[in-house]
């Protein structure tokens, strides 16, 4: 068989995981599943396998459960899998219980092609240090064009969502509290710039709550980015949140009657962590894919098959048409300029310091 090229800076990677290679290895991947696992496949994956016949790699679809079932496997002593994609609040959480291992960015991590160390060429993304950025993603509603009840009336602020008498129908809203309480806030009169301010109370999360409670009769929990668009395109749901390449997938590829509803917009971090706890050799392994799944073309590759923002600096220029439809994935980037008109900016410290209390809370609102 053939040895594994290594992608690696490290002597002593390199020789563990030429090592790791002399039979065919597995190594699993945690990721979102849908269109954004298709993304990486493209992007990622399928590049990487063909470089490296003797990787096999088995995909997860359990981000969205990351953080509990890391607890759980590292209580029983049974790290299975290799590399997981989380959100930054997530990789901050994992990193500061020392379930992730912390990275070296300019040890563990490509240069930009002009040489640029991978810490400077990341910047303010690398918000944890056991966190590798990928995308810059926003959460934001999708909904239906073709609503007979509306009148010929399209939302166009995320309040319309709290409005059913004028776009009365089923919602979709994630099943966590995250976003959902910062919208509710924002519509029932708080200043967006003080959001985290009032939520830091539980005053504010009661407030939230109860704005949540004049919809939640019409709404239809997700937990998978896959569900909104798939409900939104049977009609089941006339508006719903999701992130927003998924929204890109149904409306650009599938063709469906749904339209984007930036306004407010929650502006988010999704990248990499590597379990802690791995042997040498898996460890090994997964530096190596994530030296090459996050260089600055390869974050690029993928912003040709959905539409998040690269989070390299140096991958910017290179994001041109999506490789199916030949159009121009600029404009359906969440950082657009047209897009980005009113955006919340995820506040990722406030949600790893107090996302266990507020998720209670909501549990506890949920059960009710």
């Amino acid at each position: 068989m053939k040895s594994i090229k290594l992608l690696t800076t490290t002597a002593t990677a390199a020789v563990l995981f030429a090592g790791a290679a002399q039979a065919e290895e597995t190594m699993t991947i945690v990721s979102w599943g849908g269109a954004y696992s298709a993304s990486q496949q493209a992007a990622y994956h399928d590049p990487y396998m063909e470089m490296n016949p003797d990787v096999k790699i088995i995909n997860d679809e359990s981000s969205a459960e990351a953080v509990a079932k890391l607890r759980a496997m590292d209580e029983a002593g049974n790290v299975t899998w290799d590399v997981v994609d989380v959100v930054a609040s997530d990789a901050i959480r994992l990193c500061d219980e020392g379930l992730a291992m912390e990275i070296d960015p300019d040890e563990h991590l490509a240069p930009a092609p002009d040489g640029t160390p991978a810490s400077e060429d990341f910047g303010d993304l690398l918000v944890s240090d056991c966190f590798i950025p990928q995308i810059v993603y926003s959460t934001t509603f999708g909904y239906r064009t073709d609503v007979a009840a509306w009148n010929g009336n399209e939302p166009s602020s995320v309040c319309d969502v709290f409005d059913l008498e004028a776009f009365p129908g089923k919602r979709s809203l994630e099943k966590r509290p995250i976003n959902n309480v910062e919208w509710a806030l924002i519509c029932d009169g708080v200043d967006p710039g003080e959001v985290y301010d009032v939520l830091g109370t539980d005053e504010g999360v009661d407030r939230a709550l109860a704005k949540l409670d004049t919809i939640k009769d019409d709404v239809i929990w997700w937990s998978a980015g896959a569900e909104t668009p798939q409900r939104l395109a049977d009609g089941e749901v006339v508006i719903g949140s999701t992130y927003n390449g998924r929204l890109f997938s149904v409306i650009e590829e599938q063709d469906q009657p749904v339209k984007m509803l930036w306004d407010w917009q929650v502006f988010d971090l999704d990248g990499w962590i590597i379990p802690a706890g791995l042997s040498e050799e898996r460890k090994a392994r997964a530096l190596d894919y994530v030296y090459f799944a996050t260089d600055t073309q390869r974050l690029a590759d993928q912003a040709k098959y959905i539409s998040y923002g690269p989070a390299r600096q140096s991958s910017a220029p290179l994001v041109g048409q999506h490789a199916e439809l030949g159009i121009d994935m600029a404009p359906h980037m969440p950082t657009d300029p047209e897009n980005a008109k009113t955006t919340l900016l995820y506040n990722y410290e406030f949600w790893a310091d107090n996302r266990d209390d507020i998720d209670a809370k909501w549990q506890a609102w949920l059960a009710q």
